[in-house]
């Protein structure tokens, strides 16, 4: 939408007569400043081929495309204009070329510049979504499930329809179509008629638009009306014009025609002659009007001191007795250093359109929870809503969803279209993926299969991770709903576990699990305490030599180690009740220390064996005390080492 919106921000409609002698621009420069972006444009590229190259050109030549809506011609020139100057150019530069990026689809590029941009400069005094790293939050935007079905109604014509609103039971837009039974009046910078007040009839329950009529003789005048806003009796009603009375345009100090906001009062089937709202000023810009649905706030756009970027959203309190309080900002939630224009609010939402939030290109639409503390994070309605040119203009009924909004995306029949829409209730729907590690050294496990279920334990599907431990499912989940994952592998212990979905749309839960090695046989229980249980090692009389038949031994027991890296042992050596007491004590403690040294000798860190320890005769497993009579084998039971597992993961 040239005609009206992008203007905004730049303190549109510089009538004819508002240059002064005191101008000591070119051509080229007053017609840009004068809104004639054609003209200039043709102007600052027959400079470039001249061989004039400065900043100052090359950012007007862009600009003057980027103004215009062509954003294949702006791509070309910030291109240009970055080669050149990126080091120097300041924030607003980089935000445009982002834009024009995305309004010719290249969003890699796109990507590439904001990400590079950000790390560049200081982005403390311009806050705008798109000039942040947003690579992942870009994918994820463009990737979202659609929610909107649209068409384009057949009231469009050749040239700009935008802005509509409910009125009653019809639709009051803003439309450049010509009005005027004797005379064509041409708006200079898009050579189109000045924008007026239609009305059309709903027709399929809000499907699409009938029978236009011009909406009102009095509020209709020779220069731009649009952006209406109605209280719910639909009596009085509050919109956008020209600073505009007594058939002469208001002009600022420096010639500069400014928007201002009006009313009028439905009396006996007219419209009263319309009156400026108190907050307008001949200094700043003031229109688009909302009001909510019980008619006390009245929300608008404007770039009065204060704001945070090119046009802010405002509120006043409207008073029983028609006055106003004073506008407040509705803050940094929803105003950025770009535009944020066409609000619309309804009893739970604020709807508005905006280039500084995250966007697909030009404005894109989004909505704000209305809390008791003020405006959520703005949430974009995504595809095929928003397109990578202007969308806005977004009122919905939302009973029933059904809506309507405005655009200039390819496709339409004019400069911008009109668009109906029917919301479709967005399912909640998530994925799942994961990994899997072992327990003992927290190393990824390749090969492990993975089985999804339903809380109900109904498989959904099943994989294997990768050499990385990973696995993905593809299945779409539900919200707020319990799933489970299973998971074995030949030779480790199954493993399970929980996790409910939450209410995020299109969240990737992230589900981490861990394996354990069986236990080795040679691991065994023993009245409730963990062994390494090998065949007996025995030792030559008197002597704490390691034998060859003790070492084959004593290698299992390594080889169990080397499996479990974690594993800690204690080493005990007992004695039977032969010999002195003392003599039994001396000789196991030799021996369970010579077995240990042959443990570590065999490459297993000396920090895992916590204790070698000799006990002799002092802990007998059966009635073969000293003075008992006991056979050979009775005794044989006491002889014995033992490998107590203190630490396994």
């Amino acid at each position: 939408m040239r005609s009206f919106k992008t203007n905004i921000p730049v303190l549109i409609f510089f009538m004819g007569g508002l240059l002064h002698a005191q101008l000591k621009y070119n051509d080229a420069d007053i017609n840009f400043d004068n809104l004639l972006y054609v003209k200039a444009a043709k102007q600052y590229e027959t400079m470039v081929q001249k061989g004039e190259s400065s900043q100052h050109v090359l950012q007007r030549l862009a600009d003057a495309y980027f103004f215009n809506t062509d954003m294949e011609n702006a791509v070309k020139w910030y291109g240009v204009l970055f080669t050149k100057y990126e080091r120097v150019l300041e924030p607003e530069y980089a935000f445009r070329y982002v834009h024009a990026l995305k309004g010719v689809g290249d969003y890699k590029l796109a990507k590439g510049i904001m990400k590079i941009y950000t790390q560049k400069k200081d982005m403390s005094e311009y806050q705008v979504a798109q000039l942040h790293d947003n690579d992942q939050a870009l994918d994820e935007l463009l990737n979202r499930q659609p929610q909107f079905y649209i068409s384009n109604l057949g009231i469009n014509s050749a040239v700009a329809d935008f802005g509509p609103m409910y009125y009653k039971d019809k639709i009051v837009f803003s439309s450049s179509r010509d009005s005027l039974t004797f005379e064509t009046r041409v708006y200079e910078w898009n050579k189109q008629p000045y924008l007026d007040f239609f009305m059309a009839d709903t027709l399929d329950s809000g499907s699409d638009l009938a029978n236009v009529t011009s909406f009102s003789p009095i509020l209709n005048t020779r220069y731009h009306e649009a952006a209406a806003t109605f209280i719910p009796e639909g009596n009085v009603v509050y919109f956008t014009r020209n600073n505009y009375t007594h058939q002469t345009l208001g002009r600022d100090e420096e010639g500069t025609n400014h928007l201002k906001m009006y009313t009028s009062e439905l009396r006996g089937g007219e419209w009263t002659e319309a009156e400026e709202v108190s907050f307008n000023s001949e200094d700043y810009s003031v229109g688009q009007p909302a009001l909510s649905p019980d008619g006390r706030k009245l929300y608008f756009v404007s770039d009065m001191p204060g704001s945070i970027g090119g046009t802010d959203i405002f509120v006043v309190d409207v008073h029983g007795d028609g006055s106003f309080s004073q506008p407040r900002n509705l803050g940094p939630s929803v105003n950025t250093s770009g535009r944020e224009m066409f609000p619309y609010v309804t009893d739970s939402k604020l709807y508005f359109a905006s280039d500084g939030h995250l966007g697909l290109g030009g404005l894109d639409i989004f909505e704000s929870e209305l809390t008791t503390s003020g405006f959520g994070t703005p949430n974009n309605l995504g595809v095929p809503l928003n397109s990578n040119r202007d969308d806005f203009g977004y009122i919905v009924k939302e009973n029933s969803q059904r809506g309507y909004f405005s655009s200039n995306r390819e496709g339409g029949k004019g400069d911008d279209d009109i668009y109906s829409f029917q919301r479709m209730e967005e399912s909640c729907e998530q994925t799942v993926k994961g990994s899997v590690i072992r327990k003992s050294n927290a190393q990824p496990i390749v090969n492990v299969m993975v089985v999804l279920t339903d809380a109900e334990g109904n498989s959904l599907g099943s994989t294997s991770t990768d050499p990385y431990g990973a696995f993905e499912f593809e299945n779409v989940l539900e919200c707020e709903a319990g799933y489970e994952i299973k998971i074995s592998k030949q030779g480790f212990l199954p493993n399970e576990t929980l996790f409910i979905t939450s209410k995020q749309k299109d969240f990737v839960n992230d589900v981490p699990l861990e394996i354990t090695k069986e236990l080795n046989k040679l691991i065994v229980r023993e009245n409730g305490v963990l062994k390494i249980k090998i065949d007996n090692i025995y030792f030559d009389l008197n002597k704490a030599d390691i034998r060859p038949d003790a070492a084959q031994e004593l290698n299992k027991i390594v080889e169990v180690m080397k499996e479990y890296p974690k594993m800690v042992i204690k080493i005990e050596a007992h004695t039977d009740s032969r010999g002195s007491d003392r003599y039994n004590e001396t000789l196991s403690d030799k021996r369970a220390k010579s077995t240990g040294n042959y443990i570590v000798s065999q490459g297993i860190e000396a920090q895992r064996i916590e204790s070698a320890i000799g006990y002799g005769e002092k802990l007998l497993l059966n009635q073969c005390s000293n003075g008992i009579r006991c056979s050979n084998e009775e005794h044989d039971v006491n002889r014995r080492s033992e490998f107590i597992i203190v630490k396994l993961d």
